[in-house]
């Protein structure tokens, strides 16, 4: 239940990050309204809080896998919402960064 639980709080995370920054870059660079900004600055604080929540207690080794979320996360938020089409380099350098997320949260510790 762990992983699965540590699995969600990274998709919550992302979708928090990513889409408070998004809401920033919308309000910034596309001219939408400025009060989206501010949405954006709320969920990027809460993404603090989630990303705090994970199982693990070393904040390093999160931070560092989560990277590897906040890429897939970014390109998969681009394909949805922004029309973004990925190459093949693209899907192949989130696979080896889920594979290192993968690694770096769930392998085998002593």
């Amino acid at each position: 239940m762990s992983t699965a639980r540590s699995i969600l709080l990274f998709a919550s995370a992302a979708v928090l990050e990513i889409g408070g920054c998004w809401l920033v870059w919308q309000a910034v660079r596309e001219s939408r309204p400025w009060w989206l900004a501010g949405v954006g600055v709320v969920a990027l604080g809460l993404y603090g809080f989630v990303a705090a929540l994970q199982p693990d207690a070393d904040f390093g080794r999160v931070l560092a896998a989560y990277g590897g979320v906040f890429v897939a996360g970014s390109l998969l938020w681009g394909v949805v919402l922004d029309g973004f089409r990925p190459t093949r380099w693209d899907v192949v350098g989130v696979l080896v960064c889920l594979v290192g997320v993968g690694v770096i949260m769930y392998g085998p510790r002593r």
